[in-house]
């Protein structure tokens, strides 16, 4: 069995970079599932079965890091020394803060008149930002090596992650009305 040791990207034996092949990673963590599942060692000894439960659990929290862009591009800021202070720094650029002031500006209105259209064009707003950060997130990794600038992104892609909650909250109240 494999060490529990291993960052996430060496678990499934892929290159530490923010773009990688989603279909790799399925069929990687398979492969890795497949050798470490606690079904499979059923019949081993203790310690063999605590083993393997714990490369199970590390497989699983790997995978799911590692398939979603924003926790991938946070653990590999964290992998390269960077600790993003998601709850502590709150620092951001003044367009960034802007911006999120009339999101949520927006978002309020739509709330009150409970308007679907509104929030429809909302949500495609912040989509769109969502996905050009996550392409800056991108390159500052991959293209730059500036994980101080991708830990700046990942903290900006978790305020939208918060703001897309409240709209589906909202989305609930529209719909319902």
């Amino acid at each position: 069995m494999q060490p529990l040791t291993r960052n996430h990207f060496e678990l499934f034996g892929l290159e530490a970079r923010f773009g990688l092949d989603r279909a790799r990673l399925d069929a990687a963590y398979r492969q890795v599932q497949s050798t470490v599942h606690p079904d499979r060692h059923a019949s081993s000894g203790d310690t063999e079965r605590r083993i393997a439960m714990q490369l199970a659990t590390q497989a699983n929290e790997a995978y799911r890091t590692l398939k979603d862009p924003i926790a991938r591009g946070g653990y590999l800021c964290e992998l390269n020394g960077i600790d993003l202070k998601i709850e502590t720094n709150t620092g951001m650029p003044a367009d960034f803060l802007i911006q999120q002031m009339q999101w949520r500006e927006h978002l309020d209105e739509v709330r009150e008149a409970r308007d679907p259209h509104g929030l429809a064009a909302l949500e495609r707003s912040i989509s769109e930002s969502r996905e050009q950060l996550i392409a800056e997130l991108g390159a500052a990794c991959d293209e730059r090596g500036d994980f101080e600038g991708a830990a700046g992104v990942v903290r900006r892609l978790h305020f939208i992650d918060r703001l897309e909650r409240e709209i589906e909250a909202v989305a609930d109240v529209v719909d319902g009305h």
